[in-house]
């Protein structure tokens, strides 16, 4: 008797302990889940996303603002893998409470092959361009909660295009797009391309596009039969060759572009590192002044320090007044060093960050564009600077002083001092 009620007890025990291993096991794997749904509930949200059942909300068209269209204000979306692994829909809507116009694009796209990530895109577009823009197809998404420059840009040009694209990788470390697309280009200011006895105040453009982005020293690792980066390595260069097509589809002008950037990061331990950035831009050909190049100016024309007072920009020319320069060739080169945050208290560490940026370019046949002035940088344009970021909610401060070929006569003139917002997930 004794001996069946200790097997018996034994037995229960045994029970018991396996029933709190399997619960605890059961438990861990929830909170495990838990976890990695909250690690990626960020991740989307950092790349400006907010993740629904089947569609992924699109965070840049909720609200935004520029001095032609003031208010800017909409829904956008990309559908997500539970609703396709082999097709998506990307598209959104906004409306201008300043101009009074509906901007949309209505897009999607189909995978042809998944193990190069090879997809075909179509779209239409119906929006605002700024003027003097230069952006890399292979560009990963880059989401602000805010776009600082976006505030005070007034030179936009409106365009149509129906462009179809094709993204592939050739490897984990090089990932290409490719690009044809059709514009209608219609600036909102007052603007003639003249070439030869034709002058153009909208016309209509014809490109094809081809995209590089090389990452030869990243790492990368497989996990359920998906690659994933495991390490960020840089530096890493982008290349792209944009070539006009004139009377192909009604196309206007021949033109040729290329553009270049590499993005190098030095880590001297977790908290110090710095950051440099060098990109450059050719245009050959009947280039209008939409296809141009800029330098990311950031100052608003206006008298005083005060009145300029705005937020700072992430590699915009803080000293450089908006529609400054314009360039069918240039280069610049922007340094940032982050200097070890001050640790005042555990979760009160500002940050001060050493800023040099120089910038040169020139351009040809400048009679070509009627009706707006403007400068070129075969000077070479000088900045440098400081921020202090996290200084409050994630908000700093931002100086820099303009030197060099193109410093103006009125010393404040050539100062910036501007707000910065900082906000990481």
């Amino acid at each position: 008797m004794h001996k069946c009620l200790f097997l018996v007890s034994i037995t229960l025990c045994s029970y018991a302990l396996h029933s709190q291993e399997t619960n605890s096991q059961q438990d861990s794997s929830v909170v495990k889940n838990d976890t990695i749904r909250k690690i990626d509930y960020l991740k989307h949200l950092g790349n400006g996303y907010f993740p629904t059942r089947f569609l992924n909300v699109d965070l840049r068209y909720l609200i935004k603002f520029n001095q032609y269209e003031g208010l800017r204000s909409g829904l956008g979306g990309v559908t997500n893998d539970e609703f396709s692994k082999k097709y998506r829909i990307n598209s959104y809507v906004v409306y201008g409470f300043k101009d009074h116009r509906f901007k949309y694009r209505i897009g999607g796209g189909f995978r042809v092959n998944e193990a190069t990530k090879t997809w075909i895109n179509l779209s239409y577009t119906d929006d605002l361009q700024e003027t003097g823009s230069s952006s890399f197809l292979t560009d990963k998404r880059f989401f602000q909660f805010f776009e600082p420059r976006l505030l005070n840009i007034d030179l936009f040009h409106k365009h149509i295009t129906k462009a179809i694209n094709i993204e592939h990788q050739l490897s984990n470390h090089l990932t290409t797009e490719t690009e044809l697309a059709i514009s209608k280009i219609d600036p909102t200011y007052n603007y003639n391309f003249v070439i030869d006895d034709d002058s153009f105040s909208k016309f209509d453009v014809t490109t094809a596009k081809l995209s590089l982005q090389w990452s030869p020293f990243s790492k990368f690792e497989t996990v359920k039969n998906k690659t994933k980066e495991s390490k960020d390595g840089f530096p890493k260069f982008t290349l792209q060759f944009t070539q006009s097509f004139k009377n192909v589809i009604k196309g206007d002008f021949n033109f040729s572009k290329i553009d270049f950037r590499t993005r190098h990061k030095i880590t001297y331990n977790d908290a110090v590192f710095s950051e440099i950035v060098l990109s450059s831009g050719l245009a050959t050909g009947s280039t209008p002044l939409t296809h141009l190049y800029h330098a990311y100016p950031n100052n608003i024309t206006k008298e005083t320090v005060l009145q300029r007072f705005s937020v700072a920009g992430v590699n915009s020319f803080e000293t450089m007044y908006f529609n400054e320069f314009f360039s069918d060739r240039f280069a610049t080169l922007q340094l940032k060093h982050f200097i070890k945050p001050f640790k005042i208290s555990e979760r009160y560490r500002p940050q001060l960050v050493l800023i040099s940026r120089f910038a040169l370019g020139n351009m040809n046949d400048m009679e070509r564009h009627e009706n707006i002035t403007f400068g070129t940088l075969e000077k070479g344009y000088s900045e440098a600077g400081f921020e202090i970021n996290k200084l409050l909610f994630g908000f700093g401060l931002s100086f820099a002083y303009r030197y060099g070929g193109y410093h103006l006569p009125q010393l404040e003139d050539n100062i910036a001092a501007k707000f910065t917002f900082n906000v990481s997930l």
